[in-house]
């Protein structure tokens, strides 16, 4: 598949080669999120417990399409395996994916409470790290989260937060969590501006969610600094800036080959019923989540931080 490089990268090929050398080089790949990172857990769990996942969606995804793990996986030369599918005999050899959709950074699932928030699945992970040993310092740990903290929901078990301040502290904890079992390489990546989806882009709230987002990600990337600081060079947290990338292509869909970038695709019967190349000309699939071109392009973009990253220092062990 041929990449889409989204921003100019190094001039010099000397200096490109072993950087894009050392993302192959991750091992595995550990998801942590929401729906914009599931690739099929919210699926197989509502295989098991008789439920409908709507057919419109592409594999369990939230998508008409694969989503930007699928894709950044693809470009690492891995497959994490759904935390769901275990159960079913399916290896993990190249890493698992946690990430449900409706997951809080907390305790809380927004689809259903019976499913785990952030805070499960890194527990979970843990536990699966057995206690004579270190998680995998060669993989690639991956966390998004965030949006269901402060969008409007139906659930009844939670209520939006309208400050950054637990949503921020959950998210901390997630990281040190994972780096106190041993993870090394963190990708990290910020809110879209949630005024903007076309479930709120019409609503009273949508300048507070805009506003709460710019807070969010300032808060993100302050935590993400003090982490490093704290840490030293021990650890190499990258962050992907998602909402500049939303932000330029709301702004110049020309650019990105958009003809809507307000409405969801799901709600108007031409677009549904057209095939891929016609669903991908909106950049949103349904009311909050966005179609695979968006993906793809959110899975390039990583790549390309992870290329631009300066890997943590080679250390040996005994």
């Amino acid at each position: 598949m041929k990449k889409q490089i989204l921003s100019t990268g190094f001039v010099l090929f000397s200096f490109l080669s072993p950087l894009k050398a050392w993302a192959a080089t991750f091992t595995q790949m550990y998801v942590f999120g929401d729906s914009l990172s599931d690739t099929g857990n919210v699926f197989n769990a509502s295989q098991a417990t008789g439920t409908v996942f709507p057919p419109i969606y592409f594999n369990g995804r939230f998508s008409n399409g694969p989503n930007w793990v699928d894709y950044l996986a693809e470009d690492l030369n891995l497959s994490p395996t759904p935390v769901t599918a275990l159960g079913l005999g399916i290896p993990s050899t190249q890493g698992i994916n946690f990430a449900f959709g409706g997951a809080t950074t907390g305790l809380d699932n927004t689809i259903d409470p019976r499913l785990p928030g952030l805070q499960q699945q890194v527990g979970l992970f843990t536990q699966l790290v057995p206690a004579t040993q270190a998680a995998n310092p060669d993989a690639l740990y991956v966390l998004w989260a965030g949006a269901n903290d402060y969008l409007p929901t139906e659930s009844t078990a939670f209520t939006p937060f309208n400050t950054p301040e637990t949503t921020i502290g959950n998210l901390s904890f997630a990281l040190s969590t994972l780096a106190a079992v041993g993870a090394k390489n963190f990708l990290v990546v910020n809110l879209p501006d949630l005024g903007e989806l076309p479930r709120t882009n019409k609503t009273p709230n949508s300048s507070n969610l805009n506003t709460l987002t710019s807070l969010h990600n300032t808060s993100l990337t302050a935590t993400i600094n003090a982490l490093r600081s704290t840490a030293g060079s021990d650890l190499n947290i990258n962050q992907v800036d998602v909402n500049s990338l939303f932000s330029d292509a709301i702004s110049n869909p020309d650019k990105y080959g958009f003809t809507n970038v307000t409405d969801a695709c799901i709600n108007n019967l031409t677009c549904v019923l057209g095939n891929q190349s016609e669903q991908n000309k909106f950049l949103f699939w349904d009311f909050v989540h966005p179609t695979t071109a968006v993906h793809k392009q959110i899975g390039e973009l990583a790549y390309k931080v992870l290329q631009s990253s300066t890997p943590p220092p080679v250390s040996c062990t005994f």
